[in-house]
């Protein structure tokens, strides 16, 4: 009997563990930080569940989302993210829509999708 192999398999499986738990990277979570600060400054209204928010009360909502997300592993990109947190309820799963200043109204992953463009363009 090979005593090795059980204390090589507990190793591997703590080893993935940890990799499964680990944080998004430090450029996702500046992503998803600019898409905060995106909405929050934006001037816009958010939608959700048929009610309008504005932008800072938005920001604060998926910041709780995006917090929840974080805590199982679930937001390892920014669009994991939008995806996840930033496009639809998760009680109702309705859309959320965006409606800006002087621009027709829109999905909220529309909206997030072309800010996250503009992030990443503007670091090129």
């Amino acid at each position: 009997m090979n005593r090795g192999f059980p204390f090589f398999a507990a190793i591997a499986l703590a080893a993935s563990a940890f990799v499964a738990s680990a944080a998004p990277s430090a450029a996702t979570q500046r992503e998803i930080s600019g898409l905060m600060q995106a909405l929050e400054t934006s001037g816009c209204r958010f939608q959700r569940n048929g009610s309008w928010h504005e932008s800072a009360e938005a920001r604060s909502h998926l910041q709780r989302k995006y917090d929840y997300l974080l805590k199982r592993n679930l937001a390892d990109t920014a669009e994991q993210f939008i995806d996840r947190a930033a496009s639809r309820s998760s009680i109702s799963g309705k859309p959320y829509r965006v409606a800006c200043p002087g621009a027709a109204e829109q999905d909220a992953s529309t909206w997030f999708q072309q800010q996250l463009q503009r992030q990443r363009q503007s670091r090129t």
